[in-house]
């Protein structure tokens, strides 16, 4: 399937979904939000909860989570970026972090807690930079897109049963 049939069917799940255009804008912003973020394999179920905690719609939310893996292919440098403003914003006087030199790191040195604090909350810092502001717009152009729908609906001229064929 290419990506734009994949779009298309994710957004048509979205327009099957039962509730309210608030909470399923609620949901798609929520999910949008925490697909932003650098919680690898928690995105989804923090996702949901958020969701289910402020009555948004659950399913429009892990369908946006998974609608931000478009951006998969350019994940690896929006990481780097979100670093950079995150490592920015946390140092005093304001730096950009230093280049990046995985030669001289080991693996079993990023599953430290010391390294949590020193590369994660930078990271997750500068994502909210990019998280914020694109679950507000993501809120607001799902909701216009819902009313749309709904009042292009409500003025559809009903159309009269089809009679049996015999």
């Amino acid at each position: 399937m290419n990506l734009i049939g994949w779009l298309r069917e994710k957004g048509e799940e979205l327009l099957r979904l039962k509730d309210t255009e608030h909470s399923i804008a609620l949901g798609m912003a929520i999910g949008m939000f925490f697909g932003f973020t650098p919680l690898l394999g928690f995105k989804t179920l923090i996702a949901i909860g958020l969701a289910r905690l402020l009555r948004a719609n659950f399913l429009a939310a892990a369908i946006a989570v998974t609608l931000h893996d478009v951006f998969l292919p350019i994940f690896p440098f929006l990481l780097r970026f979100e670093y950079q403003i995150g490592y920015w914003l946390l140092s005093h006087p304001h730096e950009f972090a230093p280049r990046l030199r995985l030669a001289s790191h080991s693996v079993s040195m990023w599953f430290h807690w010391s390294t949590f604090l020193t590369v994660g909350r930078p990271l997750l810092i500068g994502s909210l930079f990019f998280a914020a502001p694109v679950g507000v717009l993501t809120y607001y152009i799902t909701l216009g897109l819902l009313e749309r729908r709904k009042r292009r609906k409500q003025t559809e001229p009903s159309k009269p049963p089809a009679e049996p064929l015999s």
